[in-house]
């Protein structure tokens, strides 16, 4: 590790804020000059928090074969040296922005990481984004950045590799909520939309198509204006002018798509991007894991009544929590979610509860 590496417990360095400007584009509505946490005041007034707009900063962490592991902090107002007491790790797709309004509900120091091959974070030249293989990235994170055991959230593949860092790295991590994922899900049934929805061209002429592909496919937050700001995070702009997805799974997909074509994979020709996030690794990791945990899974996200059933089965003891939403839970309720949160990160010792509704809570 580099010097940014501290080990876990020690006191947090002091990181001055990122303040990334934009160029100018014409007729690009999304990518007007603007700094990566400016949107944050916006957002807080459109969810209604009354509560002081933290202070965001952009970390960077060199790992050990030269990639980059990059996330944000947030840390109340007035208090810039609070150390995390809540981790998030974001699903295929997206990026730590993911979690700007969740972490305004939940009004508390907080980190969020990009996964390995997304938003800041370097891509992996194996393309092996899967729970066991990027967790040690995500603890050694934990440890340059955190001071105690976190409440670790993950949703989708970020609840995947949450549980498997876990199961690692049990003195990481105080608490494990999953979010709208279980290994066992059916990668043609629900995960199938995240395949379709990027295997569609791999560059584009400007941000707003980006942002009417995301809308017809019923991704990006339910509104335009919150498409705009999630487009904006997780593109950029090459130097030819043309707009890409920041993150690796656009160009997977898109090769999985070609792969019946002459057209060359970036991953093994057996691989699925989707598919081969799940299996049953992940549940051995659910089931190493000794923190308590909870399943929030979206009532119209992708885990079925089934998958929670079976959930249930393998984690005895996991509550597990019907929510209205789709699947990025984040997204769509992020107050109600960050107040189930707080409550979590603010109850000292919670037990692993002794049963649980295989179907999931509605309260």
């Amino acid at each position: 590790m580099d010097a940014v590496f501290f080990r876990h417990g020690a006191r947090l360095p002091t990181v001055a804020p990122v303040r990334v400007v934009r160029e100018v584009r014409h007729n690009e509505r999304v990518s007007e000059p603007i700094d990566e946490f400016s949107f944050l005041p916006d957002q807080a007034s459109e969810a209604g928090v009354d509560r002081p707009v933290p202070r965001g900063e952009r970390l960077s962490l060199r790992l050990p074969d030269g990639r980059t592991l990059s996330a944000l902090r947030y840390t109340p107002a007035g208090a810039p040296d609070d150390a995390p007491v809540v981790t998030f790790l974001h699903g295929a797709g997206l990026n730590a922005h993911t979690w700007d309004t969740t972490i305004l509900g939940l009004g508390l120091p907080a980190l969020a990481i990009d996964l390995p091959g997304h938003g800041d974070s370097s891509w992996r030249d194996d393309a092996a984004y899967v729970g066991r293989v990027m967790a040690p990235d995500i603890a050694a994170g934990m440890e340059a950045w955190t001071q105690a055991p976190q409440v670790l959230v993950g949703q989708s593949l970020g609840g995947l590799t949450a549980a498997a860092v876990a199961a690692s790295r049990p003195e990481l991590v105080r608490e494990l909520v999953v979010i709208d994922i279980t290994p066992g899900l059916d990668s043609n049934a629900g995960p199938s939309q995240i395949r379709d929805f990027f295997a569609g061209p791999v560059d584009w002429a400007s941000r707003d198509e980006l942002v009417d592909r995301a809308l017809a496919f019923g991704l990006g937050g339910g509104t335009r204006r919150r498409a705009e700001r999630g487009v904006f995070f997780n593109s950029r702009i090459r130097p030819d002018g043309r707009v890409e997805w920041k993150h690796h799974f656009a160009r997977l997909a898109n090769a999985m798509a070609d792969a019946g074509a002459d057209a060359p994979t970036e991953a093994p020709a057996s691989s699925d991007a989707v598919a081969s996030v799940l299996g049953e690794a992940g549940w051995e990791d659910l089931a190493a894991v000794t923190a308590p945990t909870t399943l929030i899974r979206g009532e119209r996200g992708y885990v079925t009544d089934d998958d929670a059933e079976e959930f249930a089965r393998r984690v005895p003891g996991a509550s597990i929590v019907a929510v209205p939403a789709g699947h990025n839970v984040q997204e769509e309720i992020p107050l109600e979610l960050g107040e189930r949160l707080r409550t979590v990160a603010t109850t000292p010792g919670r037990p692993r509860p002794a049963s649980a509704d295989p179907r999931g809570s509605a309260s």
